[in-house]
């Protein structure tokens, strides 16, 4: 019998009390296992004391998660964030590098949200710091009043380019999916291959070219109520079968 894919999903750090935790989302982790039937192992942001080359040597997948924390944006050259801003520097020096060690490995990689925003910082791209400030774009931020199934609800209709990831998923030409971010890509990095995209023209999706297992980035959150909806669960279904597949060869 097969074992079940070992896949690593990326913690936020947060203070309770006087003592600093490093945590996730529920979501994710429980989309590791109902929609791709992995393993989910939480990795630190703990930045230069791991060691992660041996971290990768382990893992069959990784998948790098939202968070309302921004990356910090000398990473991309980017002007001083507005006062207020979160930001997570022990967690920017964990995935960053993290993402160019998987993709070099061959390691099976999905980015959500914020996750999404780090494959392409990692890979030399920009963002936009206040997406709502973009003269001709949208604003893509949840209405932070609001319960939690009101701020994921499906907001915005997305265009699935022709001949990528995602259309060979079976995903239709048009999907319907929540939005919640208020950054965005400004400039897409090099190698980065657009799978979907925000009426407003902001990109919401786009798959590494040159990756030697699935890569993929979603600036949505298709792991909420991943088993309901199933545009969703086709990406973190192919996400699963990839990381199978590496650890069968493992």
């Amino acid at each position: 019998m097969s074992r079940l894919p070992l896949i690593g999903v990326t913690a936020c750090t947060k203070q309770l009390g006087p003592q600093t935790h490093h945590t996730t989302g529920d979501k994710y982790v429980r989309a590791v296992v109902v929609g791709a039937g992995g393993l989910p192992l939480i990795i630190p942001a703990l930045a230069e004391l791991l060691d992660l080359p041996a971290l990768i040597d382990n893992l069959d997948g990784l998948l790098f998660t939202g968070s309302p924390s921004n990356i910090e944006p000398h990473h991309y050259q980017g002007m001083a964030s507005a006062t207020g801003t979160s930001h997570e520097s022990q967690r920017d020096g964990t995935t960053l590098p993290l993402i160019r060690l998987a993709l070099d490995a061959g390691i099976p990689l999905l980015g959500i949200c914020r996750g999404f925003q780090e494959i392409n910082v990692a890979l030399g791209g920009t963002l936009h710091p206040r997406v709502h400030e973009v003269t001709g774009l949208m604003d893509h931020r949840e209405p932070a009043d609001q319960p939690f199934d009101v701020q994921y609800a499906p907001r915005h209709p997305l265009r699935v380019q022709p001949g990528g990831l995602l259309a060979g998923l079976g995903l239709p030409d048009e999907i319907i999916v929540n939005s919640i971010h208020g950054q965005g890509v400004a400039r897409l990095a090099p190698g980065l291959r657009v799978e979907a995209l925000a009426p407003d023209g902001l990109i919401e999706a786009f798959s590494v070219d040159a990756a030697k297992s699935f890569a993929l980035g979603v600036q949505w959150h298709p792991e909420y109520q991943v088993r309901s909806n199933p545009n969703y669960l086709a990406i973190f279904q192919a996400f699963g079968e990839a990381c199978r597949k590496r650890a069968g060869q493992r």
